[in-house]
């Protein structure tokens, strides 16, 4: 197998000059509290705050003043993090070890991208607008219901869309990553001859997404027969297997190899989304996703916000021992803000070798965890406020309420501000109204770091600003961390061998990779075999 080009790459991240001030600024964090900074600074939220395209940004409650911050960009500006932005947006091969580019930035550049792109986004936008002015299925009936067949990449992007903007007008779009029961009890709460099936795979060899379509062509069959194929479409970047199924060239909608799988939202993997929120909303998401592109790549760093909040992470992780971060969405639409999260940051920043094929001295990214205000308030946040792991927070909330949702929006507004407020000030014995031992018990230590994030509302162009946001600021702390954001062979791997297990578990015989692994598919096979008996 060919190794891959080694691209150029600077010192030792842990030797430059930036860095090691860095750690001897961190020694002299150890003596300050956040709540006493603010006492003495009356102006610590308007320096510590920006804004870019819509998205307002406080980290003033992150542990860092004006000498961490500059030395923060001092440390951007020795690792070439704009030019590292440059290069991606230029075309060239910056997933170095798979030889891809990641040109997921074109597919929101409105007039000038490719012919390609410009093209399937006039194929998505007819295909979605027929299916939501009554397009009628092979059974003659009106398409009501689709089900988007995919996971990871292929599901959480097109989803998190559909929960936050979905209004209601069009088709009702249901997603199911996994086989099994969950995608059975979906099916059977449809009506096969208004139900349009789309198959999201990039190789049209994903075990999850095959089953399920096997299990969905079934259960279409067994109402319609040969009509069936009629009411399939795919995603893919290998047509021939979908024309293997019968579906039609007229539904099949093209991948493209420059296109990662958490980034593929932007692509024809955003079909479900477009129909569930329509062309022109689609195009809003793509034109906030576009503003965020020119934000990152035309804003000097000291207000570059994807920069700002990626230099964050990286003191946060690297410097003050954070080995987490959580991520709560204090606006139900946002709900699995989180879940989309976690993929984009922890495939992009999970790594141990830097760019010259050589072990990490220092930290990649951090575990991200999350979920929605205000219910986590009442599952994890006695372990932020009073546990003895320090983390930082990150709040996601709306300024502006949907229609008829001003009581409950004020409510989450004001749990997501106290929240942030207490991890920040703590509780000291003397306010906590008790004493001696009682008092330990009630008070809060603080000085627990957070973010806010504010949109000026539950929009699609302040959504899509938001997801550009967070993408641009992962490929920052991939550049500072000297690691290949684009690739993903830990997940790669992990399918192969799974792959590997699968007639294993029939009882056929199969390798094992370990005694353990062998152990439990015995357990399975015997386990299984009293069953039957």
């Amino acid at each position: 197998m060919p190794q891959p080009a080694i691209p150029k790459t600077r010192s030792s991240l842990s030797r430059s000059p930036a860095w090691r001030a860095l750690a001897a600024q961190a020694r002299h964090w150890r003596t300050l509290q956040l709540r006493g900074l603010f006492a003495a600074d009356p102006g610590r939220f308007e320096r510590f705050s920006r804004s870019a395209c819509g998205v307002f940004a406080d980290f003033s409650k992150q542990r860092i003043d004006d000498p961490t911050l500059q030395l923060l960009l001092e440390l951007a500006a020795e690792r070439g993090v704009s030019e590292r932005l440059a290069e991606q947006f230029a075309g060239k091969k910056v997933n170095f070890t798979e030889k891809r580019a990641a040109l997921h930035t074109a597919l929101r550049a409105a007039a000038s991208a490719p012919r390609d792109v410009q093209r399937t986004l006039k194929r998505m936008r007819e295909f979605s607008a027929g299916l939501r002015s009554g397009k009628h299925g092979a059974g003659g009936r009106p398409l009501r219901d689709v089900v988007s067949l995919g996971i990871g990449g292929s599901a959480l992007g097109p989803a998190l869309v559909s929960a936050a903007l979905a209004d209601g007008s069009g088709p009702r779009v249901h997603f199911a990553s996994t086989p099994g029961a969950p995608l059975k009890q979906l099916l059977a709460g449809l009506d096969p001859a208004s139900t349009l099936v789309i198959i999201q795979s990039k190789s049209f060899t994903t075990q999850e997404t095959l089953r399920s379509t096997g299990i969905t062509r079934q259960w279409l069959t067994q109402a319609l027969g040969d009509q069936a194929a009629a009411q399939l479409a795919a995603v893919t970047a290998v047509p021939e297997a979908a024309r293997a199924m019968g579906i039609s060239d007229e539904h099949i909608f093209p991948m493209w190899d420059w296109v990662g799988g958490r980034y593929s939202l932007w692509s024809a993997v955003g079909l479900p989304a477009m129909i569930a929120i329509g062309a022109a909303r689609f195009d809003e998401l793509l034109n906030g996703a576009a503003a965020m592109d020119a934000h990152a790549t035309g804003t000097v760093a000291s207000n570059n916000l994807p920069l700002l909040l990626a230099l964050i992470d990286v003191w946060n992780v690297n410097f003050l021992g954070a080995s987490s971060r959580a991520v709560f969405a204090y606006e139900p639409g946002l709900g699995l803000l989180p879940d989309w999260l976690q993929q984009l940051e922890m495939e992009s920043l999970g790594k141990r070798i830097d760019r010259r094929g050589k072990p990490l001295r220092h930290a990649s990214g951090a575990a991200l965890w999350g979920g929605r205000g205000t219910e986590a308030q009442h599952a994890c946040f006695q372990w932020l406020h009073q546990g003895t792991h320090e983390m930082p927070v990150e709040f996601v909330a709306c300024a502006a309420a949907a229609a008829g949702d001003e009581g409950s929006h004020a409510m989450r507004l004001a749990n997501c501000f106290a929240q942030s407020s207490l991890l920040m000030r703590g509780v000291r014995p003397d306010e906590t109204g008790a004493a001696g031992a009682a008092a330990a018990h009630q008070s809060l230590p603080g000085n627990r770091p957070s973010t806010t994030l504010l949109l000026p509302r539950l929009d699609a162009a302040s959504l899509g600003a938001l997801l550009a946001l967070y993408e641009h600021r992962t490929a920052a702390a991939a550049a500072i961390l000297d690691i290949n954001a684009f690739d993903q062979y830990g997940v790669e791997h992990g399918k192969r061998l799974a792959g590997s297990l699968l007639p294993a578990l029939s009882g056929e015989s199969a390798a094992m990779p370990d005694a353990s692994t062998a152990g439990l598919i015995r357990q399975v096979v015997e386990q299984q075999r009293k069953n039957k008996n």
